[in-house]
Parts: C-alpha cells; structure tokens; sequence
C-alpha cells in the first residue's frame, strides 16, 4: 500500500511530469501545478496591483489561461518562468483597464473588499488592507516583490531567491534595503496581514473548479511518449478507484444476479434473471446519463441552474425509488415463479441439489453463539416459504447478521447489498450511518450520489451541513462543486466545513477496500454456486 501510495504522489513529480500529464487533460496534475506556483503569481500580482481580491483574481485568470493554451508551452522544463509571463501579461491588462476606468475600478474594489470580509473571517478588513498596501506601495518593485514573497512564503530566503531566479546574496540585499524603507512602526502588522492573505486549498480548488468546463489542450506528440503515458496513467489510477468504488454496487449486482442464472432450470427462469439484469442496468444508466445532461446543461446556462439543481436531486431519488421496486420484484417473482415452474415441468427438477431440504442449498456453521449460527449462507434459488439467510456472518438473497451481511437485501452493522441497510453500509443503495454506494444515506456519505448530514458524490451531493460533489453540490452551510448552492461556496470557509482532508490520498485506499469488499464476495459467491450447484445439471 505504501509503495502504490508514493507512486502516485503528485508532489514529487517534476514540472515537466506534470505538464504532461496535464496534456492529456488530468484535472488532478493541473491541480498540482496551481497548488505549487499559486502563492508565487498571487504574490507577483499582488506586489503590482495592491489588492488582495483582484491579484488572486488575476492569478486565477493566469491559471485558466494556461490550461488552455498547456499546449503552446515548447520547454514544460520552464513551466514556472511560463505562468509568469502570463501573469504580468494579465496584470498589464488589469492596469490599463483600471487606468480607463478608475471610478468604477474604486468601487468595485470597496464592493468586492466587503464581500469578501464578510464571506471569509480570515480575510483582512477593509481599513486594514488599505493601511497595508498604502505602506508597501512606497517601496520600489524591486524590493516590493522579494519582501511580499518573503513573509508569504515561509520567510525563507532561499526560497524568495529559487521562486525570483536571483542569488541569495541579492534576495538579502533587497530584503534589508525594503526593510529601512518601510515604517518601523508598520512592520509587525505587515508581517501579519501578508501571512494570512497567503492563498490556500480554495484557491487550487476555485482554479480547478473554473477549468472543469473548459475543454483539455490537446496533446503534443511528446505528450504521448511513454514517459508521459506512465505519469497519466499514476494519476487515472485515483479516478478509476473513485468509478469503481461508487460503481461497485452495480457491479455486485451484476454477479449476484449472474449465480441465480446459474441456478435458473428453465428457460423462463433465465428469462426472468436476464429481465432482472437489464432493468437493474437500465435504471443505473438513465441515472448516470441523465446527471451529466444535466451537469452540461446548468454549466451552458446560468438561467436556470436552480431547476436544474432541483432535477438533479428528482433522478437521484427516482434510482433510489427504482432500486428499491426492483429488488422487492426480484425477492418476490424468483420464488414464485421457482414453484410455478416445479408444477410445470418436474423432470427439470430432478437433481438432488433441487429438493427441498438439500444440504447443498445452504452452508450453515456448526459454531454458534447465543443461538445464532456463526456463519450462514444461502447458495440455492429462493423458494416459496424459504427464511432468510441469518447468523453472525450472513448471505443470500436476504440475509440478516448480527455482524456482518451480504446479499440482494443485507441488514447488519457492516452490510454489503444491492440495498444496504446498517451502521457501515455499502450497495447500490447504501443506508446507514456511513454510508457508500452508487447512491450513498447516511449521516457521512461517499458514492456517486450522496444524501448525506456530510455529503460526498462525484456526480451529486445533497448534504445538511455540507456537501462536495464534481457535480451538483446543495447544502446548508457549504458547498464545493462546479454548480454549488450552499451558504459558502469554493471559498476556504467552505472548504474548512466540507473539511477536504477526508478526501486526501487516504481516501483512494477508502474506496479500494469499499470497492473489494463488494465485488469479491459477490464473485466468489457466484463462482461457488456455479461449481457447486450447476456444474452436473443439464441446462
């Protein structure tokens, strides 16, 4: 794990790694190059316009201007000297912009000061951030810009002389010849306010979030070497767990459904099972369809996002509304239409392991505790009158554990189930405390659609406190997604309430377990019936 872990750590990648993988449109290594090189071009644009809003402004242009044209970079090895040169062109454009318009410059600047004031506590005051830049606006540029960079980052001067491409001989020169120019009296408090203007994870996030709907650059020729097919392939390797992981569910579904094809003895059994199959698949697929339409449409408009936002939330309930009709169809039609079957052609019966009370239907452990079997399982085709699957560990079609259960309907603390009912929760449709599947209830919720007191989804969210989602995000207090709707939204209070260090490299390992403990036992479990039970049964 710890190896596979360091493999696919993006900090320890080179820029020119990065910019490869970028190439091929991971959203995830641009991330990394924001969350390298943002405090430098906010500094650069900060140090030149003296406004903390619009210099982060700028930076985030700079950035969106760079995913898009990734591809004209000729030497990814200058990535840094690169973004540069776009922000000071960004930066000279903001001048003469404000130089033609300075009224309304002023005003909107006041405006958007105390927008932010009030938005984020951590935000230096209106009074505050004027005081600040009307004493560095007094140093010359070329004190002005190692100074800021100094205090923002680390107070190390070798970093301010890497980030600058000066000797650190210069960085110290300029940074005692700044010193004396500034006010005694001021120097503590710009110290201070410049160490809590440094932007943070909501920046990397809001870069990320305005690039979500802009088309990848498209790949040079070297993008697709070898060297940069292995760096894509380390980052896809997060999206692929977070697919399988919300998916999981499905695919349990799918081998479920695939051992009571072996057990079918009729035609019309079989019938029936892939009728099963194709409903469970067809509901899966409108859902997913239908989420990103309608993703794409509210990005493409404005207007009406509210609606769209609404419709969102209506598909997520309708897949829970459809999963639940068809199990109960499922749990219902198998075993009578097994008994209708019986009456009507017996001699497809025959075989040992078809009669009622065959030991072969079942695994039952002799260990037992407080009455109740260790282990039970249920490996047969449901019948008419059959109980369900009950013990500490239990499976089948429903199965109840006082501990652990798996099946079609699973209820137990730790549960795994085309629906999932218990404390730690995985399915199709999960319900629980902790819950996580393609659609995910519960007080913490992980999956492709989450409804959750914290919700997490990649394709919708729908949280009390919280909610994060690469999709839809609706929640009370905050909301981090490319369409949010909450109280705070992409900003660092909102990324402090989601608290996004659940979502960190840890979290891959999270959903690698979710998504084995689905599809094994469900694979194995198919794999046992059809060896055991319908390997010397003529079809």
């Amino acid at each position: 794990m710890s190896l596979f872990k360091k493999r696919i750590q993006p900090k320890d990648l080179a820029d020119t790694d990065l910019v490869l993988a970028s190439l091929g449109g991971n959203h995830d290594a641009f991330g990394e190059v924001v969350s390298r090189y943002q405090s430098l071009l906010c500094s650069l644009a900060y140090a030149a316009v003296g406004d903390i809003k619009h210099s982060e402004d700028i930076a985030q242009e700079a950035f969106v201007e760079a995913w898009r044209k990734l591809d004209t970079l000729r030497e990814p090895e200058k990535l840094k000297s690169w973004l540069c040169g776009i922000l000071r062109f960004k930066v000279s454009r903001y001048r003469r912009t404000a130089a033609s318009q300075p009224t309304e410059q002023a005003g909107e600047i006041i405006e958007q000061t105390a927008e932010q004031t009030s938005i984020d506590d951590a935000a230096i005051q209106e009074q505050q951030q004027a005081l600040l830049w009307q004493t560095l606006e007094k140093l010359p540029d070329t004190y002005r810009e190692p100074l800021i960079l100094f205090y923002r980052e680390q107070r190390s001067v070798e970093h301010v002389a890497c980030e600058l491409e000066l000797s650190e001989d210069a960085v110290k020169q300029r940074l005692s010849r700044g010193r004396k120019v500034l006010q005694q009296a001021m120097l503590s408090f710009v110290e201070d306010a410049l160490e809590k203007t440094k932007p943070g994870a909501a920046f990397t996030l809001a870069v990320l979030v305005s690039i979500s709907s802009v088309t990848a650059p498209k790949a040079k020729a070297a993008a697709f070497s070898a060297g940069a097919a292995q760096t894509g392939t380390l980052f896809k390797w997060a999206s692929l767990l977070t697919v399988a992981a919300s998916f999981s569910g499905v695919i349990g579904s799918f081998f479920s459904v695939r051992a009571s094809l072996a057990l079918s003895r009729t035609q019309r059994e079989r019938r029936a099972v892939i009728k099963i199959v194709a409903l469970y698949f067809l509901a899966a697929a409108v859902y997913v369809a239908s989420l990103f339409l309608l993703k794409y449409a509210a990005l493409a408009s404005a207007t009406y996002r509210d609606i769209y936002a609404l419709g969102s939330q209506l598909i997520v309930l309708g897949f829970i509304a459809a999963y639940l009709l068809l199990l109960r169809y499922m749990l219902t039609s198998q075993p009578r239409l097994r008994a209708q079957e019986r009456l009507r052609l017996p001699q497809a019966f025959n075989h040992p392991h078809d009669q009622a009370g065959a030991q072969r239907r079942e695994y039952k452990s002799r260990l037992s505790l407080f009455g109740v079997p260790f282990i039970h399982f249920k490996l047969g085709m449901p019948e008419m009158g059959d109980k369900p699957a009950l013990g500490w560990i239990a499976g089948g079609d429903k199965a109840y554990g006082l501990v652990f259960a798996w099946g079609g309907l699973a209820v137990a603390p730790i549960s795994v189930g085309i629906v999932s009912i218990g404390l730690v929760t995985v399915g199709a449709l999960g319900l629980g405390l902790m819950a996580a599947g393609t659609v995910a209830v519960g007080v913490i919720g992980f999956g492709a659609s989450a409804i959750a007191y914290k919700a997490y989804g990649s394709l919708s969210a729908l949280g009390w406190e919280s909610a994060f989602s690469g999709g839809f995000a609706i929640a009370k207090e905050a909301a981090i997604a490319p369409l949010p709707f909450a109280k705070f939204v992409n900003n660092e209070q909102a990324s402090r309430i989601v608290n996004l260090t659940a979502l960190d490299q840890n979290y891959l390992w999270v959903l690698g377990a979710i998504t084995v403990l689905v599809i094994v036992p469900a694979v194995w479990h198919s794999n046992k019936v059809r060896s055991s039970m319908a390997a010397n049964i003529k079809p």
